[in-house]
């Protein structure tokens, strides 16, 4: 029987190594796009959701037009960030792995340039790169992209939307004027076609179902409430899906990092992916990720680009993006490769109207749900305990020789009894959570609202915020404090809020039941031969300008500054501790540190939100 690739015109050594990978048939846009491809003669536009195997639609066909007999750049690759760079990469490279002398370079910010220009030099007939990085190698004459035969931008719409505009003119200036160009997007917003219309000259365009609609394979919904209970809800949703392996996409960096820090440290399973992480970071954080080591991944729209993971069951929008089209991305990170997947929402009532927008881009309308209550949630968990029990995989030869013990350790409960204890065991701590939950949902009519303030409000309690006079000339992180605060107040986790790390003090938010006795604890508490001072605050006193310890004593909130200290600033390392909050029955311990690996932001890495930007702009 003939390989449904091979009557795309694929050859045997690409066709058995796709079948290695598992791809038995190709996708409709591999299907409707290779064999005009395969032409080589063609300008091409092709427009797809992302999880449709675009990947291959362009890979395969650039495996069967290059002459692997020559160690020269024939094919370019930009796309917009180093995880989708490192996944086409990759791809390719699994792609070809039959295929003699055939040479793929990843070229992107953040990892060892001199690495790079090596493997260049060594020969390579496939580039794949993000703007900025080619524009340092090309900047050093170390390519030369005079053989390239054909280039292909790769989420074309996200590259303009990070604004490589003016870099990949420069990029695609040092190559030939006959070149083919191949285009691919998953939205077909106006700069796209302008680019189109400047870089080629009547392209064969495909689309597979109608232009900017999102994948048919996912369900869209939305839960309505107030902009205080966001995270309260995020953690509901979770909870109510045991199984659930998500992103959550957050708007910004600190959003992200927040959000995250929050999760680990209620005991949930996550890590943050945002672009003030090192490159080192990222890779440890994605390769966690997709060996399901977490379930959670909290993300911004930009580092977020690339992620190419199996079995997705959810993406949550724990706020809704500035540009509707970025949806149509953020959705398409579940649901792939013809798998089902669901897209929350989490808005509040003036947010309803954006709902309605995106529904009529995507060409899909959404469900409005109901965010489960207490007893929904803890009945949905329990159940799934006794789905888990039921069906574990038993080593009779290791646990037979304990089951003698067991039985007489057992011998004056019934069945009955047995049961309920091993169920209560997770169960318990489900009831005395959700024990009088709160109805998180807010009706569209309500107009108490006062919009979406971003995730700084956690929770429900009420917080008292207090000042410490320590800080990170201390060489405290966050997370250090946090270690700090709960083992020589005697407090758990999940009763400090917010941490704001300025540089001789900090501020923190401790829930109101648990300041009297943080306060007795800390009585004779020293640091490093000095006495730790807490103090409360109030909202009025965190606007003054006050002064700490000399110098001219003014406050600047955005340096985050008292009397010349340090101004680092409050993001530091993410280092969660080991303290399990209420919220977080996932069945995980809180991770260490070393667990981590450290993730979070890299001062000596920082990086623009935009990613890899070239010429005269900062890159990575």
């Amino acid at each position: 029987m003939i390989n449904p690739f091979s009557k795309l015109g694929i050859s045997d050594d690409v066709v058995n190594a796709v079948k290695e990978l598992g791809f038995e048939n190709p996708t409709p846009i591999q299907e409707q796009s290779i064999p005009v491809l395969l032409e080589g003669s063609n300008d091409f536009v092709g427009l797809a959701q992302t999880g449709t195997g675009k990947t291959a639609a362009f890979g395969l066909p650039l495996l069967e037009l290059i002459d692997f007999k020559s160690n020269k750049p024939q094919a370019l690759i930009l796309c917009p960030t180093r995880e989708l760079c490192l996944q086409i990469a990759n791809d390719i490279k699994n792609f070809s792995k039959n295929t003699p002398n055939a040479h793929v370079v990843a070229v992107y910010g953040g990892a060892n340039i001199m690495q790079q220009l090596r493997e260049i030099r060594n020969g390579v007939q496939i580039v794949v790169a993000t703007p900025g990085r080619m524009l340092d190698i090309i900047g050093r004459k170390a390519i030369d992209f005079s053989n390239v035969k054909y280039v292909v931008l790769d989420e074309a719409d996200e590259m303009l939307n990070m604004g490589f505009q003016e870099d990949i003119n420069d990029i695609l200036s040092t190559t030939p004027d006959d070149k083919k160009t191949w285009l691919f997007s998953a939205t077909m917003p106006a700069e796209v076609r302008r680019i189109a219309k400047n870089y080629m000259e009547n392209p064969v365009e495909l689309t597979m179902g109608t232009k900017n609609t999102g994948n048919v394979n996912i369900d869209h919904e939305y839960y309505v409430v107030r902009a205080r209970d966001k995270y309260a809800a995020l953690k509901r949703i979770v909870d109510f899906n045991p199984e659930i392996f998500a992103v959550v996409f957050c708007k910004t960096k600190m959003d992200t990092q927040e959000v995250a820090d929050h999760l680990i440290k209620d005991g949930y399973n996550a890590d943050s992916l945002h672009g003030d992480l090192s490159q080192q970071q990222r890779d440890k954080v994605m390769q966690r990720f997709r060996e399901r080591h977490m379930q959670l991944l909290i993300a911004t729209d930009v580092a977020a680009r690339g992620i190419d993971v199996n079995n997705v069951t959810h993406v949550i929008n724990y706020a809704l993006p500035d540009e509707i089209e970025s949806y149509t991305h953020r959705s398409g990170r579940t649901g792939r490769a013809g798998k089902t997947g669901v897209s929350i929402c989490i808005v509040n009532s003036k947010e309803i109207g954006k709902i309605r927008q995106i529904e009529r881009i995507i060409g899909k309308q959404f469900t409005k749900a109901e965010l489960p209550t207490g007893f929904d949630v803890c009945e949905k968990q329990l159940f799934a305990l006794v789905h888990k029990v039921h069906n574990v995989e038993v080593n009779t030869d290791q646990i037979d020789q304990y089951i003698p013990r067991i039985m007489d350790e057992f011998a004056e409960l019934s069945k009955e009894e047995v049961i309920k204890r091993f169920a209560s065991l997770e169960f318990n701590r489900f009831l005395e959570y959700y024990k009088n939950a709160p109805d998180l949902n807010a009706s569209a009519e309500e107009r108490g609202d006062r919009g979406d303030r971003g995730p700084r409000n956690f929770g429900n309690s009420d917080y008292t915020r207090l000042f410490i006079n320590v800080g990170s000339v201390d060489d405290f992180t966050r997370g250090d404090l946090l270690g700090f605060v709960c083992n020589n107040g005697k407090i758990s986790g999940k009763a400090v809020g917010k941490i704001d790390l300025k540089g001789v003090f900090s501020f923190i938010e401790v829930e109101n039941d648990s300041v009297d006795s943080l306060f007795n604890n800390f009585k004779d508490v020293q640091y490093n031969g000095r006495e730790v001072r807490l103090e409360k605050t109030s909202e009025e006193a965190r606007s003054e300008k006050r002064s700490f310890g000399g110098g001219s004593g003014r406050r600047d909130r955005d340096r985050g500054g008292y009397g010349g200290g340090d101004r680092r600033g409050g993001s530091g390392r993410r280092e969660g501790g080991n303290f399990n909050g209420g919220g977080g029955f996932r069945d995980f311990s809180g991770r260490s540190r070393e667990d981590r690996g450290g993730y979070g932001t890299n001062r000596g890495d920082r990086r623009d939100s935009r990613g890899d930007r070239g010429g005269s702009k900062r890159r990575s």
